[in-house]
């Protein structure tokens, strides 16, 4: 991963409009008040005896910190927020976007408050399964936490 790029990206998210209606971009998904980009996403695990999957799984969170710290020269220390609560919640009333389906993929995510922007940048490491590749993902979004 490129921090360099993955800031531009950021920065694009941050900029701009919320699409009216969910839509495929060319970064991730949007929809009303939520941006993403899948800034890194590695290969699948379905032929790995578990070694690679710890490899990438390492340095898929260095990608992350590495980010995350550019990200805190920004806007401070991230706050640390754990979506088990909303991931629990999602299984008997839905969450609000993007909140509902990032808890599906993403345990636990790094958070800023933009005041230039009035948004929120999150930051996660995620993986549907364990044998489906990882991603480093951005969100934009004005909704708040849950």
């Amino acid at each position: 991963m490129d921090i360099a790029e993955a800031l531009a990206v950021i920065d694009r998210l941050c900029s701009g409009a919320f699409p009216a209606a969910r839509t495929r971009t060319d970064t991730g998904w949007a929809g009303p008040g939520y941006r993403t980009a899948e800034l890194a996403t590695s290969e699948d695990f379905w032929e790995d005896d578990g070694t690679r999957w710890r490899e990438t799984a390492d340095q898929y969170a260095c990608d992350r910190d590495g980010l995350a710290e550019r990200l805190a020269e920004r806007w401070g220390p991230p706050q640390e927020f754990s979506l088990y609560g909303v991931l629990l919640r999602s299984a008997q009333e839905e969450a609000p976007q993007p909140w509902g389906p990032l808890s599906g993929q993403v345990p636990d995510v790094q958070l800023w408050r933009s005041p230039e922007a009035g948004r929120w940048i999150v930051l996660g490491v995620g993986q549907q399964g364990r044998e489906l590749p990882f991603q480093l993902l951005a969100v934009v979004t004005d909704v708040d936490p849950p």
